[in-house]
């Protein structure tokens, strides 16, 4: 009996972490969030509503960092070591407006990439605490 609930303690764990991992394997694993976050940087320092916040910014460092956070977040195998995003936007006064746009630029990034809607749909809805953290005006 403890060998069968072992091993349908290790079967429940296995599907959990599989069911855990959906997201990330959607968006193309590590390889297609880096990508994703390259274009997204990009498109974050182009635009005219947010980009000043980024100009000071290495544009490898902050996909680097986004990747592994959005990499974290989507139940992927990276760990995050940045700053929490209180820490990283507390000096910086971000208003509602701006932080849509921000998620404006993502979904743009997303679609650009061929990522369907539904899935951009999971990625924004585990994001969207973060919404909390991040505006501060």
């Amino acid at each position: 009996m403890k060998h069968t609930l072992i091993v349908l303690l290790l079967t429940v764990c296995a599907m959990a972490q599989a069911a855990d991992d959906k997201l990330y394997r959607a968006f193309g694993e590590r390889a297609g969030l880096a990508l994703l976050m390259a274009d997204f940087v990009s498109r974050l320092k182009a635009d005219s509503r947010i980009g000043r916040h980024f100009e000071d910014t290495k544009s490898e460092h902050l996909a680097k960092q986004l990747t592994d956070q959005l990499c974290v977040v989507a139940g992927g195998p990276c760990i995050y070591e940045g700053e929490t995003m209180a820490e990283a936007h507390r000096e910086l006064a971000i208003q509602r407006f701006e932080f849509f746009a921000l998620v404006e630029v993502l979904q743009d990034s997303m679609t650009g990439r061929g990522i369907p809607f539904a899935t951009q749909n999971a990625m924004l809805a585990r994001l969207a605490p973060m919404h909390r953290e991040i505006v501060t005006r």
